[in-house]
């Protein structure tokens, strides 16, 4: 758990590396839509 450990954040930045702790891309947050109103 540290800069020689692969699954963690920091090992990540040292190796160069990248993956599911340290991801490439944020991911961009986006509004849920709006339900359809029921038709009466």
């Amino acid at each position: 758990m540290g800069k020689g450990d692969k699954k963690s954040r920091k090992g990540k930045i040292s190796m160069g590396s990248y993956g599911n702790t340290r991801p490439q891309h944020p991911k961009k947050w986006t509004a849920p839509k709006p339900a359809p109103k029921p038709v009466d």
